[in-house]
């Protein structure tokens, strides 16, 4: 499996691309469809999903035009499925002064195993930035893949509509921190990290 990061949308949001040969997955395309689209095609890679960690409108920004070129369907927690249609609720109408929407989620992201066309990960149900985030675990590569949950020593803002600070906390500490200290954590903003790093690092959350 192979990793790709892209810098994208009016926050410069990272968007992860899993794939392999010929298949591949998009997690949170804050937007910038096009450069999405441009390097899938110069991969060869077919994507068969996009997946959000949450529905912030710096994850969501092409959802719709990479739904739309690729007829595939968008996953999401029901804790915020009417989010992306509303910019009230992901926040685009107040922090950019423009409306960012999309299409509701064909699929709902519930915690457990999840399989898609080859591709098996956990999802873990990681709130306190936002009601409805989630963590994608590919337990095999060692790699999560958490939103704005953690970050490089620190963790994502709980003063927007739907954040708790003492409940990210307790993601972090009950179902991050629970993973072996070599998973490397792949961030919705900023550089990768592990666990191990931000158990003796971290200077908001301590193991």
């Amino acid at each position: 499996m192979k990793l790709k990061k892209m810098s994208l949308g009016p926050l410069g949001t990272n968007c992860y691309l899993i794939f392999d040969k010929e298949r591949g997955l998009i997690i949170d395309p804050g937007g910038d469809a096009d450069q999405v689209i441009a390097f899938l095609k110069k991969e060869g890679i077919k994507p068969v999903a996009i997946l959000l960690t949450h529905a912030h409108f710096d994850h969501i920004g092409a959802v719709d035009e990479l739904r739309n070129h690729y007829g595939i369907d968008v996953y999401l927690h029901d804790m915020e499925a009417d989010w992306l249609e509303n910019p009230q609720l992901n926040g685009s109408s107040s922090f950019i002064g423009q409306e960012i929407k999309t299409k509701g989620a064909e699929q709902s992201l519930k915690p457990g195993e999840l399989m898609i066309s080859g591709f098996r990960f956990q999802v873990l149900h990681t709130p306190g930035h936002s009601p409805g985030s989630v963590s994608f675990v590919f337990y095999d590569e060692k790699i999560v893949f958490g939103g704005d949950a953690l970050f490089q020593q620190g963790i994502g803002r709980t003063d927007l509509p739907g954040g708790n600070y003492q409940q990210l906390i307790n993601s972090i500490q009950e179902r991050l921190y629970s993973l072996d200290d070599t998973f490397t954590v792949y961030p919705g903003h900023g550089p990768k990290t592990t666990i191990g790093e931000e158990k003796r690092l971290n200077p908001f959350v301590q193991a």
